[in-house]
């Protein structure tokens, strides 16, 4: 069809960690997805990798984006940018650690190094049964030796010690090489992981312990971005968490303006942070103070700090809470964090509809493909009464909104009762402040765009428009559905 219907996989450590939707038919997919990972302290590399999934036989492997955890920390703020996908070679993607137990005697003549292979674990599958036959060999001084085949498993146990002769002036230079393969009966045996030993770090100290094994060094060229590219934010965040005792002093600080009303508003610790925060760390502070507050019992009256300090800024209404200010993301967090599963319960009949039914649903004349295609098809022949007209297809989509929206309306407004009792009380106190900041009768209508501003533009209508970030389905919407859940959201 001359497209692809691309996904993406994150591997830590050649670890799968995470798996993005699928979406349909495109060569220019958007997913809009983030992953919050706990890594181990000594993780070393991150791979995104881009597939093509198949309905029938193995996915298509496009590309991938390696960063080494060197190239992460190197950027303070995180990687973000257009990467270009790297071909993937399947002598590079490794994985697993090999156990081994290296020794060199101090006497003898000739010296004997003995190299004893115990067993591996989490080999990389290469047969189709999802194992491997794995066989370890050895290398050194030019001389090399192989283990027995292990079949049908990504856990061999060889327990086998293999020994070779090393001359004295060798020990300086020399590097023992050890290599996990998988046998094939038929072709090639398929690579799956190396590590080294120089010599000399072995005569001086016996090596044993479990060994990371590592890929050929890469001789894959730049390909210019044939492959394509991937937008990528990565940021890696070192969280060291001490025992609770230890934040009380900042709580202490942060609830001082709202539980001890009476102090300058300008000097408080609420106050600064609003006034230092700049406008890319904003959401990640607003997440932050939500949860915090949210812990102490304390998240209305944070919320009603916040929106009356924008209100005593703002002169237009008309521009009121419009701006992706502290209040305002704080508000929208908060939103998230406690309506979630009323949301669900709002949305989920209404939207799971829309995915399953598919209709044909577009508005604007210089989208409407399908029917100018079916008229230029049937031109010439005039007596064809089944040709779409763009007011047909205009009139068929109308409908269909109107359908989809009134649904969608009498839902929300049906679940008055079902509104979180914090969010309630959250816009109950937000109204009374909007109506004493503009109390005339021209401003009346305020009172509620303040309201309807929240709950629609930035929790219902985000919702509609991708289902997929707010966990109301599990894959992104195909362009058809797309497209309606689009219109439907503006």
């Amino acid at each position: 069809s001359g497209s692809s219907d691309p996904y993406c996989v994150v591997k830590v450590d050649n670890e799968v960690v995470a798996r993005t939707a699928t979406v349909w038919k495109s060569l220019n997919p958007f997913w809009g997805e983030e992953y919050t990972l706990r890594l181990p302290c000594g993780f070393r590399s991150l791979a995104i990798y881009v597939l093509d999934e198949d309905t029938i036989g193995q996915d298509d492997v496009i590309g991938k984006v390696s960063l080494s955890r060197r190239q992460i920390s190197a950027e303070p703020r995180g990687v973000d940018g257009w990467l270009s996908l790297a071909p993937v070679d399947p002598d590079e993607e490794v994985q697993g650690e090999i156990h081994l137990e290296l020794q060199v005697p101090e006497q003898g003549h000739p010296r004997v190094l003995r190299c004893h292979l115990i067993e591996a674990r989490d080999l990389a599958p290469r047969d189709l049964s999802g194992t491997s036959d794995p066989f370890a060999r050895v290398s050194c001084c030019g001389h090399t030796l192989e283990t027995a085949v292990i079949k049908k498993t990504r856990f061999p146990r060889w327990d086998e010690v293999l020994e070779f002769e090393v001359a004295e002036g060798e020990l300086g230079e020399a590097v023992l090489s050890v290599e996990v393969w998988d046998w094939d009966i038929v072709g090639k045996n398929d690579f799956l992981g190396q590590v080294e030993f120089p010599l000399d770090t072995i005569r001086t100290d016996p090596t044993k312990g479990w060994f990371q094994l590592l890929p050929f060094p890469s001789t894959t060229k730049d390909h210019g971005g044939q492959l394509g590219a991937l937008r990528l934010a990565v940021r890696l965040v070192e969280d060291r968490v001490l025992p609770p005792p230890y934040y009380q002093p900042l709580i202490q600080l942060l609830t001082e303006p709202i539980l001890c009303p009476g102090q300058p508003p300008d000097g408080t610790a609420l106050a600064v942070l609003e006034e230092v925060t700049s406008g890319e760390s904003r959401q990640d502070v607003a997440t932050k103070l939500v949860k915090i507050f949210l812990g102490q019992g304390l998240a209305v009256p944070l919320l009603d700090y916040l929106t009356t300090r924008e209100l005593a800024r703002t002169t237009d209404p008309n521009t009121l809470f419009r701006s992706n200010s502290l209040a305002s993301k704080s508000v929208e967090q908060f939103m998230k964090v406690v309506g979630l599963p009323y949301l669900h319960e709002v949305l989920k009949p209404v939207v799971n509809r829309i995915f399953e039914e598919k209709k044909y649903v577009e508005l604007d004349p210089g989208k409407m493909e399908l029917s100018r295609s079916r008229r230029r098809r049937f031109r010439r022949r005039i007596s064809f009464k089944g040709s779409l007209s763009e007011a047909r297809v205009r009139e068929s989509s109308l409908e269909l909104l109107k359908g989809y929206l009134g649904d969608i309306i009498d839902a929300i407004a049906g679940s008055v009762e079902k509104c979180p009792l914090l969010m309630r009380v959250a816009f109950k106190q937000l109204r009374r402040r909007v109506e004493e900041r503009f109390p005339s009768a021209q401003h009346e209508e305020v009172r509620y765009f303040s309201i309807s501003g929240f709950l629609f533009l930035r929790f219902f209508a985000p919702a509609v428009l991708t289902p997929k970030l707010f966990s109301l389905r599990e894959q992104h919407a195909d362009p058809r559905t797309g497209r309606t859940l689009l219109l439907l959201a503006k």
